[in-house]
């Protein structure tokens, strides 16, 4: 078996923003499939007990949270997979691995979707640094011990 990080082809800032775009709308689209009829039932359910206003903020409250559990699993789960990557990320061949080029667990997964707030936080500098680094990683890739690879 060949060292898969041998002659490594780093994903550069353009592949990954394309990717990341992909996947927003993937799983925007997969968010609405969910959230929209749990939160139909959920106005269905409390119709009777509360008012227009109160179901309307419940129904917005649950969407967010399922919104935001909805988004971590998406690319938490499809990274730390056999694809290593998310949907977007595949359709333009990249993968994501650890600093030795091997499959990342859930956990490694998780803290890189975590971190990428501190790469927003600090002006999205943290993502912008994919762009200058040797190994094209972002503040969240640092933290993590993860590389973006084209296959």
């Amino acid at each position: 078996m060949t060292d898969p990080l041998s002659d490594p082809r780093y994903a550069g800032f353009w592949y990954r923003v394309l990717a990341w775009v992909i996947d927003y709308v993937l799983s925007l689209i997969v968010t609405l499939f969910i959230v929209l009829p749990i939160g139909f039932l959920y106005g269905v359910m409390m119709m009777e007990s509360a008012t227009g206003p109160e179901i309307e903020a419940g129904a917005e409250g649950l969407g967010h949270i399922l919104g935001i559990v909805i988004a971590w699993l998406y690319w938490t789960v499809f990274e730390s997979s056999g694809w290593q990557a998310t949907p977007g990320k595949r359709m333009l061949g990249l993968r994501v691995t650890d600093a030795e080029g091997n499959r990342i667990g859930f956990g490694r997964a998780n803290a890189r979707y975590w971190s990428k707030i501190l790469s927003a936080l600090i002006l999205f500098i943290g993502f912008l640094m994919v762009a200058f680094t040797r190994r094209k990683q972002g503040l969240h890739d640092l933290i993590a011990s993860t590389l973006v690879l084209r296959r």
